[in-house]
């Protein structure tokens, strides 16, 4: 798409039947707002300049917009036409062809884009809009045609008739203007409708007359569903989740049951993993090839490597290395990273902590702002003290130590290499390497007299 395209999105409205404090275009679908989905389409489409009319929460809407799209801001609400009467001075002197699209519809794509622009070119048109024939064509303005099959009107379906109404063909309020001309029409259009507002579609009306009027029909009649409510946001939120379950099972995932996988836009998957049922995946989280994700796993904001094997478990903004291995039923609080081969079984809880590889926290046991070495062993029910009530405070365990079934370690503190705590400890001294503590508090009695390779779990 050529850089003198722009796009005008209409994003102003509050969207009362969304019955919310939140502006209709930030609410979320698979994980980001309406707006966001609409500007990265725009950017996959090429569109040389975004204008966005904010107006409902136009300095949350302007946030998200931030370094990647004007705002024009329409104060009062007085309809499509005049929400575009308000960008105008924006487009004086831009030429070429302005898009005009709603904030509130997130499954447009940015090859329909593509096409209406050049069919607009190639005809010479000077209007071209994106029209749908749905089954059931509902509120949607109607588009009356006339001879050879060019655009006469749009027929909002509040001022239809009872043969205008039986017309299937509807308009997705989506539009590609010759600039010069959409501005001239702007200064022709008035209020006189049931609704007392300036429709943008008058300027059908005019241009029939004066120029050419084409419409482009969408291949997916999905692709125009705007969101009126929290009804339309969960239908949208299902069609998209299964574009995207498709394009990944496509490029070589396996997702056993797409109907029961919730995975976002932003998450990217390497080849040969498989999705079991039950699972969710949002956030900016990368997984490797060959891992193998559920039933009933929860990743946000994670990074796993090749192999890593998570069931039932939650993790949280933390990195698994290859082969790692997580669960049933731990959770995986964010600021980790489980080196590789590294395993957090069941009923485990981790918190900003380095698990090193091949280090292995069984079963029922939290490690909390602790630095684990490798090959090291926590016995079940370990929990590392590392609140005071006042500071936390870190735990450091060296390589191939051996920690006890149910001992506490009140941080600060410092567990040698090739170390041991005895089952239920209370360790609040360091424990010099290769040396034997035991007790409550506990003591240093011997020697360890076992080596590497021995881990229990």
């Amino acid at each position: 798409m050529s850089s003198s395209i722009t796009a005008v999105v209409l994003a102003a409205g509050k969207g009362t039947r969304m019955k919310s404090a939140l502006p209709k275009v930030l609410h979320k679908v698979c994980g980001r707002p309406i707006l966001e989905h609409i500007l990265n389409m725009l950017d996959e489409a090429g569109v040389g300049r975004i204008i966005v009319v904010a107006g409902y929460g136009a300095e949350e809407v302007s946030a998200l917009c931030s370094g990647r799209a004007e705002i024009a801001l329409q104060t009062e609400q007085l309809g499509t036409g005049h929400a575009v009467m308000m960008a105008a001075p924006l487009l004086q002197g831009n030429g070429g062809t302005t898009l005009v699209l709603p904030g509130d519809t997130p499954l447009l794509r940015a090859d329909t884009m593509d096409r209406l622009c050049r069919l607009r070119l190639e005809t010479g048109a000077g209007m071209v809009l994106l029209s749908a024939e749905p089954d059931d064509p509902g509120s949607y303005g109607r588009i009356v045609r006339g001879d050879g099959g060019t655009v006469k009107a749009i027929v909002e379906a509040k001022d239809a008739g009872p043969e205008e109404l039986k017309i299937r063909e509807i308009n997705a309020a989506v539009y590609a203007f010759d600039t010069d001309l959409l501005l001239n029409c702007l200064t022709r259009i008035g209020r006189n409708n049931a609704q007392g507002e300036y429709y943008l579609t008058d300027v059908v009306s005019i241009l029939s007359e004066e120029d050419r009027v084409e419409a482009l029909i969408a291949e997916d009649p999905d692709d125009i569903i705007g969101i009126n409510d929290r009804l339309y946001l969960s239908q949208a939120g299902k069609i998209m989740r299964s574009r995207i379950l498709e394009a990944w099972m496509l490029e070589g995932i396996t997702i056993i049951d797409p109907d029961s996988t919730f995975i976002e836009d932003s998450v990217n998957i390497g080849r040969d993993t498989v999705i079991h049922p039950f699972s969710i995946i949002e956030g900016e989280t990368f997984i490797g090839e060959g891992c193998s994700i559920g039933p009933n796993a929860h990743l946000t904001d994670a990074r796993l490597g090749k192999g890593v094997n998570v069931q039932n478990s939650t993790v949280l903004d933390s990195d698994l290395d290859d082969g790692v291995s997580v669960g049933p039923y731990a959770y995986i609080r964010p600021g980790n990273r489980l080196g590789e081969g590294a395993r957090a079984g069941s009923f485990v809880e981790i918190k900003n902590s380095e698990i090193g590889p091949g280090s292995a926290v069984p079963h029922l046991s939290y490690i909390g702002d602790s630095s684990l070495g490798a090959d090291v062993n926590i016995g079940a029910g370990t929990i590392t003290c590392n609140y005071d009530g006042r500071e936390k405070h870190r735990t450091v365990i060296g390589n191939e130590a051996f920690i006890g079934s149910n001992t506490k370690l009140i941080a600060p503190v410092t567990v040698g290499e090739g170390a041991v705590t005895g089952a239920g400890a209370v360790v609040n001294k360091d424990v010099p390497p290769w040396k034997v503590a035991v007790g409550m508090p506990a003591r240093v009695i011997k020697r360890r007299d076992w080596g590497k390779g021995n881990h229990a779990g």
